[in-house]
C-alpha cells in the first residue's frame, strides 16, 4: 500500500479530465484488497464493470467495501451507507478521498 497526497490526486484527476481518476481508482481497489485480505475483484475488473454498467457496479463496490472496512476496523461506522449515498449522487471522488484517507492511515 502506498500513501498518496489526496489533493494532488484530485488536481491530477481534474487536469487530465478523469484519466488519472481511473488510475487512482485502480490503485485504491488494489490497496483495499491488500488491506482487507480480500481480492474478489481486481482493479481492472472494477473499472471495466463500472464503465459497462454506467457506474452501477461502482456503487455496489463502494457499499461492499464500506462493509468490509467497518468489519475490519470493528467500529459501528456507517461507511457502507455513506459511500453508497455519495456514489448515488455522483460524488465518487469524495468516496475515493475517504478511501485514500483510510489507506494512508493504515500505510503509515
Amino acid at each position: 500500500m502506498k500513501q498518496r497526497n489526496i489533493a494532488v490526486c484530485i488536481i491530477l484527476t481534474i487536469v487530465t479530465c478523469g484519466i488519472y481518476g481511473l488510475y487512482w481508482e485502480y490503485c485504491i481497489v488494489e490497496d483495499v484488497n491488500t488491506m482487507t485480505g480480500d481480492s474478489q475483484f481486481s482493479g481492472i475488473v472494477v473499472i471495466l464493470l463500472s464503465i459497462v454498467t454506467a457506474g452501477i457496479f461502482l456503487m455496489y463496490w463502494m457499499y461492499v467495501t464500506g462493509k468490509k472496512l467497518d468489519d475490519m476496523i470493528g467500529d459501528n461506522g456507517n461507511r457502507a451507507v455513506i459511500y453508497l449515498v455519495l456514489a448515488i449522487f455522483e460524488l465518487s471522488i469524495i468516496d475515493f478521498c475517504l478511501l485514500q484517507n483510510e489507506i494512508n492511515q493504515r500505510a503509515a
